[in-house]
C-alpha cells in the first residue's frame, strides 16, 4: 500500500483536506496527518469538525511536537505530501527549511527524498516575499497548487469545484484512481 502524508494549517480550506483524506481512503492510499493548531481552529471555524474527527479521516495523525515521528525519516518511505491548505507561515518555513516541527520537517524529508511534495497555499494577493518563497520551494521540487477553481466543466455547487481541485491533485501525485473532471469532453 502507498503511503500519503497529509498537511494541515491554519489557512482557509479545510474543506480540501477534508476531501483530499476521503478520496485517499477510497483509493486504497494509506494516509498520515499533521495538523497545526491553527490548522485544527480552522477545521472547526470552517466545518465544525474537532482535531479527533478529522484524525479519523486519516490511518495514523500525530501531533505537530512529535519530530521522532516515522514521517520525520528519510527512511519511511512515502509517496508523496500534500499540505492542504498551506498557510504562507508554512510556506515561509518550507522554502527556509526550518523544521521547526513535524510538519515542516516531513516537508523538508519529502523534498530531501526528491518525493512529490504539494503545496495548496492559500492566500491572496500574494505579496513579494509569498511568491519568492513559492519560487524557493518550485526550485527544490516541490509543486505550487493553489486551489484555484476551473470551470469546463460547468460545476454546479461548491462541492463539485472542490471535488474537481483533489482530483486534480490526487492525479499529480499518482493516485490512478483521480478522476478529475475539468478536461473531459472538451
Amino acid at each position: 500500500m502507498s503511503r500519503v502524508i497529509v498537511g494541515v494549517t491554519g489557512a482557509t480550506g479545510a474543506v480540501y483536506a477534508v476531501r483530499l483524506l476521503e478520496r485517499l481512503r477510497a483509493a486504497k492510499r494509506e494516509t498520515h496527518l499533521v495538523v497545526s493548531a491553527a490548522g485544527v481552529l480552522n477545521v472547526h471555524h470552517e466545518l465544525g469538525l474537532d482535531r479527533k474527527r478529522l484524525e479519523e479521516l486519516a490511518d495514523v495523525a500525530y501531533s505537530p511536537s512529535d519530530v521522532g515521528a516515522a514521517i520525520a525519516s528519510g527512511s519511511f518511505a512515502t509517496d508523496a505530501m500534500v499540505i492542504v491548505p498551506c498557510s504562507m507561515k508554512t510556506l515561509a518555513a518550507v522554502a527556509h527549511g526550518l523544521s521547526d516541527n513535524l510538519l515542516t520537517r516531513a516537508a523538508d524529508v519529502t523534498l530531501k527524498e526528491r518525493r512529490r511534495l504539494v503545496l495548496m497555499v492559500r492566500e491572496t494577493p500574494f505579496n513579494l516575499a509569498h511568491l519568492r518563497n513559492m519560487t524557493t520551494v518550485t526550485e527544490m521540487g516541490g509543486v505550487i497548487f493553489p486551489p484555484l477553481p476551473a470551470f469546463y466543466h460547468r460545476p454546479q455547487s461548491i462541492d463539485e469545484l472542490v471535488g474537481d481541485t483533489v482530483e486534480r491533485v490526487l492525479a499529480l501525485i499518482g493516485v490512478e484512481a483521480a478522476i478529475p473532471k475539468a478536461w473531459s469532453g472538451l
